[in-house]
Order: structure tokens, then C-alpha cells, then sequence
């Protein structure tokens, strides 16, 4: 795996910009070839210059790209417009792998959550202690009747799911968690656990550069402005353009690719929307932005600091657009609060805003009654894309099937999900292990 930047060549220990920039779309070629190596060989005939695109370098993108470069042959370039990977989302969250109990039971978000922990808990324990990661569960308290009965509720949908859960007494859980107030109950979710995010990132990159199968590189600094089908007649029907700039106002390069995969987070609404130009156009999508802003624990006498040893969360309001201002561990187990949700025009605004922390002292002492004003300090934000406004209802994941259809060729704009390429990669183990054991016993 090489670390790309459009218009930018190696120099030395670190990296500088060309003045060629100009010729944009012969030298981008021409970096790729001369520098990395990462066109892959006309050996379908496609002639395009990778079999796939990931447009955005978090950890989505990171993953899906770590599972394809398990397939032979395949060769994957991943567009990043910031000048590291995980920068955004990815590295702006509660860093918390979720069991799965949240959310109807045939949605999306449920059925990755579920198989996502699982497969993630995997990952961390086969990464040879690089991945940190604690499953510590967590708890899920009532302070109402009403609240209770909504605990009930979703244990039975966990059970459903097959998701393990405990309902704890008020009783059982001031024994665990004498700090902790839950006067109706708790719904223990021994499943939920933290990770360390960042180094979850550093071993997919680790994993790309080791594969000895298909290829991967990153193009950093690479702004995605377009995508359109790709008239060469030399090319399969189902390519693609996939136009790129390192700046705004400057002339846009053009790279092409047999799939094109939408991971770009924040800006997946607008990359998504590339395929439908017209303003009019029906099925262009809309976006919203919930800003969520977290404050760290410090109490000024160290003597009344509280300890608590698992994540707590509020009952969900709905409509609110979050899962309440929870508490969370680091890695170390450290106290912090949030995310809360504040309702956003700007996606940029990643300052945390100091009018929130009375309002969140609020929502944590309804679960944490020892915390004052004094002990809360804001620390950082996040930012969360929502397809709906604020107080609407549930709204489960939008795949790529929504692009199929688009002119000019029907059918040909499939923008796939991680989902998507998941099931794919399982397809073909099942089949390959399905081919190794017929040949086995054809003996």
C-alpha cells in the first residue's frame, strides 16, 4: 500500500507539491504508474484503472477496502479529501462497539450491528493486542415506570435477535454501581464494549499494506466533485469516471474504476447525489447535521472523584435524534459524557459550545446525581448526517440500489455499500469452500 496524494510526489522522508499540477489528468496517471504501481493489469479487459473506488478514507472505507484486497486480483484506490485517513467521523465518537438492541428487528442498522460487533470482537482479538478493546458492557437505566416497561421491551426484542441482556432490580444495581441512580431498573447489555479507534484504523492500513492478494492504495488530498459512467467504448458497460480535484477552482482529473463504493461519511448525502444532477430530480437525497458535543470528567477535589466501571445510558427519548447524553470509559477508564444532539447548518462546526454544558449536567444527573457544574468541562464534538429533520421518525440505512436505473445506461449505477461487498466476500468463500470440498471428495 502506498500513501498518495494527488499532485504530490515522494520527497525524501516527506512529501511536497508539484508545480505540475496543471496537467492534471496526464500526471495523475502518470504518479500512479511511475511512483506507486497501482494500475492494475488489463487482465479482464476492462481497461479501466482499478476495480474499485472507495470515495472516503474512514473507517468504513478502511474496512471494505481491507476485505477486498483479500480478493485476487482486485486492485482499490481509496479517495480521501483530508490529508489523513479517519480524520472525521471516525475519529470524532464515543468509540463504543454496540450489540445491536436499538432498532426493528429486519432493519439494516440492526442486522450490521449485530454481525458488525461480532465480527469486530474477532478482529480486535486476531489483531495480536493492536487493536485496544474492553468488553465492559453496559447499562441501560429507567427512572420512570414507563421507562421500565420500555426496558422490558427491548429485552424481549434482544431475545429476538439473539443478543444477550439482563434485566437488573434498582436494588442489584446500587450493589454493582453505587454511584449509579436507576430507580426503576437497568437493562444490562454484557455485549457492548469500547475500542480504541485509532488503532483500529492503524491495522487496516497494517492489513493493506501486507496483503498478498489484491492491492490497495490511498490518495489523500483527493476531493471527490463527480462521478458519471464511462463512455470509452473499450471499457466494460458497468465503469465509471470518478473525477477528483485537490482544491477548489482548479481543473478536476478523472480516474475510472469497475465499482465505485460510497464511504465518504459526512459527505456521502452530496457523493450520492452525484449520480442525479438535476436539482429536480426526485430521488436526490436531503441531509441534516446533528452536532454532538462531549465533556470530559474533572472534579477539583480528587477525593470525590466517582468511579464507575461500564457504559450508562438513558432510556432513548424518541425523536430526539441520539441515544441521550450517556456516559462512556476510555480506554484507560476515564469518565466522559455525551454525545447530546444540537440541531446544525454547519457541518464545519466542530467546536464545542459551552452554552450546552448546563443542559447536559442536567440529562447526567438524572442517572448520576454526584455530578455538579463544577466537575463537567467541555472537551470535543462529533458530527452525525441524518436524512431526517429533528423529532422525525426512525430512518434505517439507504443503500446502493437506490442508484440503479440512472441514465445513461439503466441499470449501470450501482454504488455499493459495505454491506454489499460483505455478503460478496462471504459469497465467494462459501463457494470457493464449497468447490474445495467437492474436489476433495471427487477423489
Amino acid at each position: 500500500m502506498a500513501m498518495i496524494a494527488l499532485g504530490i510526489r515522494p520527497a525524501g522522508k516527506g512529501l511536497r507539491r508539484s508545480s505540475m499540477i496543471s496537467d492534471m489528468h496526464t500526471q495523475l496517471r502518470r504518479n500512479y504508474q511511475r511512483y506507486y504501481s497501482v494500475l492494475r493489469p488489463d487482465s479482464e479487459g476492462s481497461g479501466n484503472d482499478f476495480t474499485h473506488v472507495i470515495i472516503g478514507g474512514g473507517v468504513v472505507g478502511l474496512a471494505i477496502a481491507a476485505r477486498l484486497v483479500q480478493r485476487p486480483g482486485t486492485s482499490t484506490v481509496i479517495l480521501e479529501k483530508n490529508g489523513l485517513c479517519g480524520t472525521e467521523t471516525s475519529s470524532r465518537n464515543s468509540e463504543v462497539i454496540h450489540a445491536g438492541i436499538y432498532y426493528p428487528s429486519r432493519s439494516l442498522k440492526t442486522k450490521l450491528c449485530v454481525r458488525g460487533a461480532k465480527l469486530l470482537y474477532q478482529f480486535c482479538e486476531e489483531s495480536n493486542k493492536n487493536v485496544g478493546y474492553k468488553r465492559i458492557g453496559k447499562w441501560i437505566v429507567a427512572q420512570t415506570p414507563a421507562q421500565l416497561e420500555e426496558l422490558k421491551k427491548m429485552q424481549k426484542h434482544a431475545e429476538t435477535l439473539g443478543v444477550p441482556t439482563t434485566l437488573l432490580t434498582p436494588e442489584e444495581a446500587s450493589a454493582i454501581e453505587p454511584h449509579i441512580r436507576a430507580t426503576h431498573g437497568v437493562l444490562e447489555s454484557p455485549n457492548t464494549g469500547i475500542i480504541n479507534s485509532h488503532e483500529y484504523m492503524q491495522q487496516l492500513q497494517l492489513l493493506l499494506s501486507e496483503s498478498d492478494a489484491g492491492t490497495c492504495d490511498i490518495a489523500v488530498g483527493s476531493l471527490v466533485t463527480g462521478i458519471s459512467h464511462n463512455p470509452n467504448p473499450k471499457t466494460k458497460p458497468n465503469g465509471y469516471r470518478v473525477w477528483v480535484g485537490d482544491a477548489p477552482n482548479r481543473e478536476m482529473v478523472f480516474i475510472t474504476a469497475d465499482t465505485v463504493i460510497n464511504a465518504a461519511g459526512l459527505g456521502s448525502v452530496d457523493v450520492a447525489n452525484m449520480l442525479y444532477p438535476d436539482p429536480e430530480d426526485p430521488r436526490r437525497l436531503k441531509k441534516w447535521f446533528a452536532k454532538g458535543n462531549y465533556f470530559s470528567y474533572a472534579p477539583k477535589d480528587p477525593e470525590k472523584k466517582m468511579v464507575v466501571k461500564r457504559l450508562v445510558y438513558p432510556v432513548v427519548e424518541k425523536g430526539l435524534g441520539g441515544l441521550g447524553t450517556h456516559l462512556t470509559l476510555d480506554m484507560a477508564g476515564r469518565m466522559r459524557f455525551g454525545p447530546d444532539v444540537e440541531w446544525t447548518d454547519d457541518p464545519e462546526d466542530l467546536k464545542p459550545s459551552e452554552g450546552r454544558v448546563e443542559e447536559a449536567v442536567k440529562s447526567i444527573s438524572e442517572y448520576l446525581p454526584g455530578i455538579t457544574r463544577e466537575d463537567i468541562v467541555p472537551d470535543y464534538c462529533g458530527m452525525r448526517i441524518k436524512l431526517k429533520p429533528k423529532g422525525a421518525t426512525f430512518q434505517d440505512f439507504v443503500e446502493g440500489l437506490l442508484y440503479e436505473g440512472c441514465d445513461p445506461v439503466p441499470n449501470s449505477f450501482k454504488v455499493k455499500t459495505a454491506r454489499v461487498v460483505d455478503e460478496e466476500l462471504e459469497e465467494e468463500r462459501e463457494d470457493a469452500g464449497e468447490a474445495r470440498e467437492r474436489k476433495k471428495n471427487s477423489k
